[in-house]
């Protein structure tokens, strides 16, 4: 007993042992439920000092003090589900982001041929176009488009060039080819607190034009919390859900670490970024991501770490949830 008191206070400190997510086992990924990824990628979005990579292993770093049971939902998520921290995804060409694309959809082939559902840290939002070529019309969606819900300040729906500062599969593009594709039907899915500093007065109209559920941070400030979330269930119900959770949709105040500083509107604070995260509760979730993390930009307390972490727990809380 005493041994077992010792371990138990020792796994409450970031800076012992050897970090996974949450202490979870890395093990292989047969016979388990969740699979968290790291996806330490930071060539899809030029524009920004690439430090995004280092998101994982931030993450990791701190993730032992997370959560260890969800109030709201009453339940452990560790124990009633077998979730795995699986490793990165490897980036022979780290430079290369057209091959790093390829190597994240190779990767995730395998835990959706497993069944194995999982919750990605990235990296920058170039990511989730490589899981969901993945995921998209795949084993976990039961072959069928997947349906998007998308937090972020910005559109990553760039369909007027063919390429960004040289990625053609950028941090930019991918909600357009992924709906090119098939792999995501944008009329199910949703964006939700765009309020990016836009270069043109149309910087939305490649989301209408695709036809996704729309809904701006001026919009969702009008409109209130609740509305939305009523319409996030109308639009996902009985879809097969992926939940993509750009960090920069928050407020800088508490996510200053991030790739694209939005400080001219005020984001989402962290008990409306759960709430809308929490809208898909019940639902069939196959997976999810959180981007763009940058920890050389964090505050000296990694607060930004800490909330990603904290949106990361409330992802694994809502899948075990359903397993």
């Amino acid at each position: 007993m005493a041994l077992e008191h010792d371990n138990a206070m020792m796994e409450n400190l970031y800076w012992w042992g050897i970090p996974t997510f949450f202490r979870c086992p890395n093990v292989p990924l047969a016979g388990n439920d969740i699979a968290l990824v790291g996806v330490p990628h930071s060539t899809g979005n030029g524009t920004t000092e690439r430090d995004q990579h280092l998101g994982p292993r931030a993450l990791r770093n701190i993730s032992s003090i997370g959560r260890r049971v969800n109030l709201e939902f009453g339940i452990n998520p560790w124990e009633r589900s077998k979730v795995v921290d699986v490793g990165d995804v490897p980036f022979p060409k780290a430079n290369d982001n057209e091959d790093c694309i390829k190597q994240i959809s190779n990767f995730f082939k395998e835990i959706d041929k497993e069944g194995v559902k999982p919750i990605s840290v990235g990296g920058d939002h170039s990511i989730t176009g490589g899981i969901i070529q993945a995921l998209g019309r795949g084993n976990l969606s039961q072959g069928s488009s997947v349906s998007l819900l998308h937090l972020d300040a910005h559109t990553d729906v760039f369909s007027n060039v063919d390429h960004f500062l040289g990625a053609k599969k950028s941090a930019a593009h991918w909600g357009a080819y992924l709906a090119d594709q098939g792999n995501v039907d944008p009329k199910s899915s949703m964006q939700i607190g765009l309020r990016g500093n836009p270069r043109t007065l149309d910087w939305l109209q490649p989301s209408y034009d695709y036809g996704y559920n729309v809904v701006t941070m001026k919009e969702y400030r009008q409109r209130g919390l609740q509305s939305v979330i009523k319409q996030v269930k109308e639009v996902l119900r009985d879809k097969p859900v992926y939940i993509t959770f750009d960090l920069d949709c928050l407020d800088p105040s508490i996510a200053p670490g991030v790739a694209n500083l939005e400080a001219g509107s005020k984001g989402f604070d962290i008990d409306e970024a759960i709430s809308l995260v929490r809208s898909v509760r019940g639902m069939n979730i196959i997976g999810g991501d959180i981007v763009c993390m940058m920890p050389t930009k964090d505050s000296p307390n990694n607060i930004t770490a800490h909330t990603a972490m904290a949106i990361m727990f409330e992802m694994i809380s809502l899948i075990s949830e359903i397993t």
